[in-house]
């Protein structure tokens, strides 16, 4: 069994499992995030019995507390162990110096090539990410504090548009490593004959897309909110005379 976690297979299996976990964590966040764009599409963006709150009421259940986590881990493992193995292969294969070489397989999409950069690009604005959301609501209800409206915070957060464009710019990163991420965990467990894993990298497009275009509208709709008069305004106002205030 050790030597299965050490061979080469076995590290790939390992990253392929996490790579589940990232795969579930993001379509949990980004279904409960979307219910903002349809509380604006309703006129009920802030209503306090939104389907939103609703969503964030979810979350807050004793099972999904501790699902979450767990989700959250095995994602947090596939990039560092992401970043191991790289570090790994470069070795073995004579560290950067092998990119000298033009010999590049066909096959190899830029994603796939660059899959330890993406990593890096994801992580590090994952720690930005739980700057502004994570630590204001589960860390302060962790504590014992009274957390933030999460509908201010997606106001407050998107209402900037540089903060904008750099969750533009993660969503578009998670895609370009989904899109190899997605049928490279598959294959890795056995679905590698050429029928399927066609299909699969297929699928794989569809479902990255959906992913990240899911969150790319709940970034651009929390920007238009917090810049529009009349989208929910019944709601929206008394947050953004709360944002006001905390400037």
């Amino acid at each position: 069994m050790a030597n299965f976690f050490t061979s080469s297979i076995g590290r790939k299996f390992i990253q392929s499992i996490s790579g589940a976990f990232l795969i579930l964590f993001l379509a949990l966040h980004v279904t409960i995030n979307f219910f903002t764009v349809i509380d604006s599409a309703k006129g009920e963006f802030g209503a306090p019995d939104g389907l939103f709150q609703l969503g964030c009421d979810f979350m807050s259940l004793p099972i999904v507390k501790i699902m979450v986590p767990v989700l959250a881990l095995g994602f947090l493992i596939h990039i560092i162990y992401g970043i191991y193995l790289t570090v790994v292969n470069l070795k073995a294969r004579g560290g950067l110096k092998r990119y000298e070489s033009g010999s590049k397989g066909k096959a190899d999409s830029w994603s796939s090539r660059n899959m330890v950069v993406l990593g890096l690009v994801i992580l590090g604005i994952l720690a930005f990410h739980l700057t502004h959301f994570w630590a204001k609501m589960q860390l302060l209800d962790f504590m014992g504090e009274e957390a933030w409206n999460p509908y201010l915070l997606i106001l407050k957060t998107f209402q900037n548009p540089v903060i904008l464009c750099i969750y533009i710019l993660w969503f578009v990163a998670i895609w370009l490593h989904l899109n190899h991420g997605f049928w490279s965990m598959f294959q890795t467990v056995g679905w590698n004959n050429q029928i399927w894993l066609k299909r699969l990298k297929v699928i794989g497009i569809v479902v990255s897309t959906l992913l990240c275009l899911a969150f790319v509208c709940v970034a651009v709709n929390g920007y238009i909110e917090a810049h529009c008069d009349t989208a929910s305004a019944q709601y929206v106002k008394p947050l953004l005379d709360q944002i006001a205030m905390l400037k």
